[in-house]
């Protein structure tokens, strides 16, 4: 599948790091390093601008890498990008440990999966059917 990419940033394209990966490396557009402090949130610029097609989304998810070497995380994880938005992808960053975290330009700071999904049309009921688990919810299914 090709998707249109305006790329305003000073680094390569995103990239899949290896043959069969599902997520491609998002970085930081900054002209210099950036320091996070422990439980600091920050929008951190991409650079890059996309077109996807009708029913297909955007996805942008934490780099296991740099959640567990320095706590550095999402808040709004997988970020959703519809495919009207024409904005700059942002990537909201937090330092989750308690440790400052010095973030360096073109530092690999997100991955992007793209996924197809389905719009649902609501029709109105007044119960729903049986199932085996039922109305079981919050660790449920692991007591037997």
């Amino acid at each position: 599948m090709k998707v249109k990419i305006v790329n305003k940033s000073a680094f390569d394209l995103p990239q899949y790091a290896t043959s069969q990966s599902a997520g491609l490396d998002l970085r930081a557009n900054i002209s210099e390093a950036a320091i996070m402090k422990p439980l600091e949130r920050k929008l951190i610029p991409t650079g890059l601008f996309i077109e996807l097609p009708d029913g297909y989304e955007a996805q942008v998810r934490p780099r296991s890498g740099l959640a567990i070497r320095h706590g550095i995380s999402l808040v709004n994880t997988p970020g959703t990008i519809d495919p009207d938005y024409r904005g700059e992808i942002g990537v909201i960053l937090i330092n989750l440990s308690n440790d400052e975290f010095v973030l360096n330009p073109g530092e690999r700071i997100a991955q992007m999966v793209i996924c197809k999904f389905e719009r649902i049309e609501w029709e109105s009921a007044t119960d729903l059917s049986q199932s085996e688990r039922g109305d079981g919810g919050f660790g449920s299914t692991g007591k037997k």
